[in-house]
Parts: C-alpha cells; structure tokens; sequence
C-alpha cells in the first residue's frame, strides 16, 4: 500500500486560523496609513506655503520693501507687503500637484474634505478635515 503524503484537515484549519488572525490586525493598520498619508501631504502643503510666504518676505526686503511682486524661481508673484497675495500663492509654490486650487484653499485630490486654507495673515496656513 502507497503512503500518501500531504496537508491533515487539521494543519489546514490552523494555517487558516493564523492567516485570519494576522489580517485581522494587520487592515486596520492599513487603513490607519492613508489616512496618515493624506495628512503628511497637508502638512507638506503648509510647510510649502510658509516657506514660500518666507522667502517672498524675504526676497522683498532685500529688494528694497517696495514694490507690488517678489521674484521667485524668476516668476513674478503678486505680494502686498511682500506677502504673497490669494491668486498669487500658487505662483510661489514650485508645485500644487494632488491638490486643486479654489482661492483661499487648496483641497486634496484624494479626499476633498482635506483642505489647506491660505491667508495672507499668521498662520498663513491652516489644515483641516485631515
């Protein structure tokens, strides 16, 4: 008589039950990272912005203080006081890329709910429904 070799039901059902255990705690920590990952790109867009509120502030000083546009990257940007203005914030960004631009807020592609709001007063930025 011939052995036969393979899996016993058994070893099966506890393969099985490992498998499920895992994907039970590893999928909620799935979920958990776009959110996260929505959030990061928020927080890279405000950063972005008060960077570029920085060196268009910066860039007017040493300019002179006068005149109604700071130069960044060779762009023009509407500035009042050096500070960029709502229409021309998206100039001073080098990119807006996943985000879409309604003056004051940029919202994510991903989740419209994630806004970026721009104001030409501190905080210059501010996040929410990230």
């Amino acid at each position: 008589m011939k052995q036969q070799r393979g899996f016993t039901l058994v070893e099966l059902i506890v393969v099985i039950a490992i498998l499920g255990i895992l994907a039970a705690t590893a999928i909620p920590r799935f979920i958990d990272v776009s959110s996260q990952a929505k959030s990061a790109a928020a927080d890279g867009l405000v950063g972005a912005i008060n960077g570029a509120v920085a060196l268009c502030q910066a860039q007017w000083v040493a300019a002179g203080s006068t005149g109604a546009t700071c130069t960044m990257g060779g762009t023009a940007v509407a500035a009042t006081s050096g500070i960029p203005t709502t229409a021309g914030i998206t100039s001073a960004l080098s990119t807006t890329s996943g985000f879409t631009y309604a003056a004051p807020t940029f919202s994510l592609d991903a989740d419209t709910a994630c806004q970026v709001t721009y104001a030409t007063t501190p905080p210059y930025a501010t996040k929410a429904g990230c």
